[in-house]
């Protein structure tokens, strides 16, 4: 029936049937072949920095300075780690991560985590409207314009253009991130005391620098992050042979959006940090560098975070869409009409038009609505931690690729640690809650 997914028996068989045939693809070598392989971990990663995530590093250098920068080469392992074996599974068994849950664990589990996944990346997709909106309003743009103009934008874009297209839109707009990294040259900070900081731990044991602590981990490694690299790799049809590129691109995802991270700490603790602004939110951020650094940061990084919010915007709610139809068999695809796949597409607008409606609600307290995502991803991701780390060893699924034994060593510790992190997180908020 149109519509329906094929049973994962159906899937496997074609696979192998596959492979077993020629290959008579041209192949590239060198950089045109990585060129062509390039996108779906550098989107990945690039996602990650959204209106949240940059609220969260403007929040850690004006509150701690230079003093947790160490923590971000730590974040950066980590996640390349996780967005490696996403890539990994993608490639080889061409499914994404919602698929092989359910195939793995069960229609019950699968639910429970699709409604978690559905409810945290719904209210991040606010935010992701919100942080548009507040970038344009620096400029004097009424988020009454920008939003609905960035809504209709980014649901004609997935709707109507191809996954070529859509990767290469994103690739482009990811060159804004640039702007993070000349504002943080244009305050000037002293490099020697970057290196030191980034090169030498320093914990403090307060309550409230612990508890960013464990928020800039959830930050950088979410969920939506795995989903979508995996179904993109899949979506896009590379295969066991690109393997190596993609952990490449993989890699250069985790890599890159965390020095973008490690740029936007560095311009807010150079400049923010002992002036007595309080930040909450990105734009916060924006307008507090504009009398500390003069105009020209406050701009870049006004820019930064429009940019960052319209490609967030765009990915979250394509990979909960992806998650979602994966899991339950439906059809889903970029490259997919709306009659094809519809509930793909159907829910990839619900969510566009249900968070674009809700940012333009007056006196909306947005900072909540913020914190309770990132809660409930706290929740999810060490949920998703172990799914992964089960598929990625089964070798029914993975075959030859399955996860070397030094790798297991180091994703079950970072499991556990990130479990931990969970534990605090939730405990805080609970206190908080109580108080």
């Amino acid at each position: 029936m149109p519509g329906l997914g094929l049973p994962s028996r159906v899937r496997r068989a074609q696979r192998a049937f596959r492979e077993r045939l020629p290959n008579f693809r041209v192949h590239r070598t060198g950089l045109l072949a990585f060129l062509a392989v390039l996108g779906p971990g550098l989107i990945a990663g690039l996602a990650g920095n959204d209106a949240g995530g940059i609220a969260t590093y403007s929040v850690l250098g004006a509150e701690t300075g230079l003093q947790l920068l160490w923590l971000l080469p730590l974040t950066t392992l980590m996640l390349a780690i996780v967005l490696e074996m996403a890539a990994r599974m993608g490639a080889v068994s061409g499914q994404g991560l919602g698929d092989l849950i359910r195939d793995d664990f069960g229609i019950r589990w699968t639910a429970l985590a699709m409604l978690v996944v559905l409810a945290a990346n719904g209210m991040n997709v606010v935010a992701e409207f919100a942080g548009a909106g507040a970038a344009l309003e620096i400029f004097g743009v009424p988020r009454y314009v920008t939003v609905p103009v960035v809504a209709a934008a980014i649901w004609a874009l997935v709707v109507f253009a191809s996954y070529r297209v859509v990767e290469r839109v994103f690739l482009s707009v990811a060159v804004v991130f640039l702007a993070y990294v000349v504002s943080a040259f244009v305050v000037g900070p002293d490099w020697g005391a970057v290196l030191r900081s980034a090169a030498l731990p320093s914990i403090s044991l307060e309550p409230s620098v612990l508890l960013l602590m464990v928020t800039v981990v959830g930050t950088t490694i979410t969920p939506y992050m795995f989903f979508y690299l995996q179904s993109s790799v899949a979506d896009k049809g590379l295969g066991p042979e690109e393997l190596r590129l993609e952990q490449v691109d993989a890699v250069l995802g985790a890599a890159w959006t965390n020095v973008i991270a490690l740029f936007i700490v560095i311009a807010t603790a150079t400049t923010i940090f002992g002036s007595g602004a309080r930040i909450e939110s990105a734009a916060d951020a924006a307008l507090a560098l504009e009398p500390l650094a003069g105009d020209a940061a406050g701009i870049l990084f006004a820019i930064g975070l429009f940019g960052a919010s319209v490609l967030a915007a765009t990915v979250m709610p394509l990979t909960t869409s992806y998650a979602v139809c994966e899991s339950f068999g439906w059809e889903s695809g970029v490259s997919r009409r709306f009659r094809e796949a519809p509930a793909f597409m159907g829910l990839y607008t619900a969510l566009i038009v249900i968070g674009a409606l809700v940012v333009l609600i007056p006196g909306l307290p947005l900072i909540g609505l913020i914190l309770a995502s990132q809660l409930l991803n706290g929740i999810l991701l060490p949920v998703i931690l172990v799914f992964m780390l089960r598929l990625a060893n089964n070798p029914r699924i993975m075959g030859r690729y399955t996860n070397p034994t030094w790798l297991n060593v180091v994703a079950w510790t970072m499991t556990g640690l990130i479990v931990l992190l969970t534990v605090i997180m939730l405990g805080s908020a609970v206190a908080g809650a109580l108080s």
